[in-house]
């Protein structure tokens, strides 16, 4: 087995979904007491949110970087960055490391193709959902993004970061966001990506209207697959 890198800890609730569904995954598909050899590099998500608030993209770069210098130096054969948002410097990170980093956009859009889908709603946080690099990435594969409104926005945006990453799961937020849901399907939406690895920790597809895509499931399976390969 290869040895995955993850860079984790944005926030620390998803990253324990990743370990979890990598390892679940690992010794389902090879049985007995079979886990991933992984490497973790968990970072403090306080000083990351910090520098997002000021729009420091830079210094992210530089931070996440480093993370994944230090998981190639301790043997992992790829990386993994395990947020969505921070995605916004992943050609950084790719730049200086020599080994592959897997990409949560681009297994969220084979996962849509396989759907047979070309218009999805994306949910995620503000950073995700306003800024060019996860829409762009999409668009680069056909793949239409349907954006909430503005309110909307914020409605998800501070679910996410006042509740989700503190471990606050709200059955009056779940229906909010099953609202958000609905009205990206009313303007053409035939899917929706949840695209903030936290997302998934409160909407399960059960409560989706419309097919969903999780992405830390997929990005987690992805790893998986090159563990495997």
């Amino acid at each position: 087995m290869k040895t995955i890198g993850l860079i984790g800890g944005m926030s620390w609730e998803s990253t324990v979904l990743y370990y979890q569904t990598i390892n679940r995954e690992v010794g389902r598909r090879l049985g007995g007491l079979h886990s991933a050899p992984l490497n973790l590099v968990s970072l403090d998500f306080q000083a990351i949110a910090d520098k997002q608030t000021a729009g420091d993209w830079a210094g992210m770069a530089g931070v996440l970087s480093q993370a994944a210098t230090r998981l190639e130096q301790g043997g992992a054969d790829c990386v993994l960055i395990g947020t969505n948002t921070m995605h916004r410097v992943a050609p950084e990170v790719q730049s200086a490391i020599g080994i592959p980093l897997l990409h949560i956009a681009d297994v969220t859009a084979d996962a849509i193709e396989r759907a047979g889908l070309s218009e999805v709603g994306l949910m995620g946080t503000r950073f995700t959902m306003e800024q060019s690099f996860y829409v762009d990435r999409l668009a680069a594969r056909g793949i239409r993004c349907v954006i909430p409104s503005p309110p909307e926005r914020t409605l998800v945006h501070n679910i996410i970061f006042e509740e989700l990453c503190r471990g606050s799961f709200r059955d009056d937020s779940r229906a909010a966001l099953v609202n958000v849901l609905a009205s990206l399907q009313a303007r053409g939406a035939q899917g929706v990506v949840l695209g903030c690895t936290e997302l998934p920790l409160l909407l399960r597809p059960a409560d989706c209207p419309l097919p969903s895509f999780d992405t830390t499931e997929l990005h987690a399976l992805a790893a998986v697959d090159f563990c495997l390969g």
